[in-house]
């Protein structure tokens, strides 16, 4: 099978978590070290043109010839850079996933990802995508759990109309996908939240303005995602980005960022570690660009197996990696500075919250991320009618309504409800996510959008009986790479297609920083369980409440799970 151009890492994960770096004495493509010659097909076709130069063609030749007279390094390649990914082409069961090349998986619709930096959204660009989402879309909308929303059933011939309306309001689909530095996340609340530690809004906005189309910085070794956050919440996931600046105060120097890089996830899972550092906001920006740059530069572009940040990380450790970064790229030393504290109150943001200015905002789970073109326009509209213009996503897959008067937060509530928008959601409402799954996506081997739906339905039935002090967090997968975060969840499912049976693995235990843990760490894999979707309401039923009868007071889903006997998670 001729690998996806974002197939990602396939080296299998250490016990601990951790990966393992090249070995020496080979070339690895670093082009720093070895030279820019390409020595795979991904670099030969990155290295002919900036893949931006896509969106042209686009719009003057492919709208016009149709699906079939794409290239397949167009198509399959550089597309990705403008967000745009051929789906699954529908009736190819998962037994097929790991057997058939990329044309053969793929359907002549596109899924286009609309780039939303921080998740920001005014009420206007809101009712555009839901227009684009009925109109182009057959009104699929998904809220991403990297604050873009997903479109699908997209057709090359109706791209640019897309594009004019989305340009039409501030929005962009530009390095949404591909080797670049893609969405950057951003504390939701942002400028709004009562009491932050630092608010990163215009660092954030100077990160956007100044990289996002950066031809310095267009062609990486693989994806390259950045996070920023200056809220004692925690909320951006920083310890599975390959770059994060989150708040603390320094003693010395006042309110700034502490400096994490090397985190991802995928098959190869490794959380990002500090480099002890300490960015001052104005600093935000040269040290972004230092980091990026050093990927870009000594990046492992041989093997797109190896071509992430937390590869080259392994190789270095910390220590060297900040040496680098302060000798080579920046000419001057950063000082140090302290670690971020312990987490407060709930990343997700659901519920109704305090702002600064004496109003609301309202945090709404929705089911796994999903939502539709015409629950966006309703969205806009409840947003509107309770005096706000301003809508955030989260990296959780929820939306938030900011700027809410008082006396205008029930009504909103109310008016959301039937659109499959909760502010006082039940635990595994708040906090199941799924990825995209085989539906539209061509590495998935299983469903997950429908599943994670109807085992929330069944668990609201089977387990209104019992209280659960903390939410669990349920996170499904169709696939291996974990764009659904399953080794940072309470509970974590990886479908697999094995022996002619689909199946889920399970990883329980894991999770991010937050007021139950002092720092993140990965779930582990029950050895020898498999779930298949017809029997996992039963399985998070049973573990659920295995849990609530052998806990002790105050311990939490993870510390219970990481600690128990391997009969009590079967």
């Amino acid at each position: 099978m001729t690998p996806s151009v974002d197939t990602q890492d396939q080296a299998p994960a250490a016990a601990s978590g951790r990966v393992r770096g090249p070995r020496k004495g080979t070339d690895l493509g670093q082009w720093k070290v070895s030279g820019r010659t390409p020595l795979n097909h991904n670099e030969e076709f990155k290295a002919e043109e900036n893949s931006l130069n896509v969106r042209q063609r686009i719009i003057d030749t492919y709208s016009k010839t149709g699906y079939a007279s794409i290239p397949a390094d167009d198509v399959h390649g550089r597309f990705r850079w403008l967000g745009l990914y051929t789906q699954r082409k529908q009736g190819v069961d998962g037994a097929s996933t790991s057997k058939l090349d990329a044309e053969s998986l793929s359907d002549e619709y596109f899924m286009q990802r609309i780039r939303l930096d921080g998740g920001q959204l005014t009420t206007e660009q809101t009712r555009v995508l839901g227009g684009i989402s009925r109109d182009f879309a057959r009104s699929t909308a998904d809220v991403s759990d990297r604050q873009n929303i997903q479109l699908h059933w997209l057709r090359i011939e109706d791209v640019p109309e897309m594009w004019e309306r989305l340009d039409s309001v501030g929005l962009t689909t530009l390095e949404a996908c591909g080797d670049t530095p893609r969405v950057f996340l951003g504390s939701p609340v942002a400028g709004v939240e009562a009491d932050p530690i630092i608010d990163p809004t215009s660092e954030l906005e100077a990160l956007r303005t100044e990289f996002v189309g950066n031809p310095d910085y267009v062609n990486l070794p693989r994806k390259f995602k950045t996070a920023i956050t200056g809220s004692r919440t925690l909320d951006v996931v920083h310890e599975i980005n390959d770059v994060s600046f989150v708040g603390v105060n320094h003693p010395e120097l006042g309110p700034g960022y502490d400096l994490w890089v090397g985190g991802a996830l995928s098959v190869s899972p490794r959380l990002g570690e500090r480099l002890g550092a300490f960015v001052a906001p104005e600093d935000v920006v040269p040290v972004w660009a230092g980091v990026t740059a050093i990927f870009r530069d000594y990046g492992y572009r041989k093997q797109r197996t190896k071509a992430r940040l937390k590869f080259l990380l392994a190789e270095w450790g910390p220590e060297k990696f900040r040496q680098v970064l302060q000798d080579e790229y920046l000419g001057r030393e950063l000082p140090d500075g302290p670690a971020p504290e312990r987490a407060v109150g709930h990343a997700d943001h659901v519920g109704v919250h305090e702002q600064n200015d004496g109003k609301k905002y309202v945090g709404f789970a929705l089911t796994a991320g999903r939502l539709s073109g015409d629950a966006l326009v309703a969205l806009a509209d409840a947003a509107e009618a309770a005096g706000s213009g301003r809508i955030r996503l989260t990296p959780h897959q929820k939306v938030l309504v900011l700027d809410v008067a008082p006396e205008n937060v029930d009504s909103l509530i109310e008016a959301l409800r039937p659109w499959g928008m909760h502010a006082k959601p039940s635990p595994f409402r708040r906090s199941t996510i799924a990825c995209t799954g085989i539906e539209f996506c061509k590495l998935a081997f299983v469903e997950t959008k429908g599943l994670a739906a109807r085992v929330i339905d069944d668990m609201e039935q089977r387990l209104q009986d019992v209280e659960i002090p903390t939410p669990i967090s349920l996170h499904i997968n169709g696939c291996p790479n974990s764009c659904a975060r399953i080794q940072t969840a309470d509970i974590g499912l990886k479908g697999q297609y094995i022996g002619e049976e689909y199946v889920f693995q399970v990883h329980l235990g894991g999770g991010l920083a937050s007021p139950d843990r002092e720092e993140g760490g990965l779930g582990r894999t029950v050895r020898g369980l498999k779930i298949t979707a017809d029997d996992l309401s039963d399985y998070v039923e049973r573990v659920t409440r295995t849990f609530l009868d052998e806990r002790e007071a105050h311990q939490s889903f993870a510390e219970w799970a990481l600690n128990a006997q391997e009969d009590s998670l079967k």
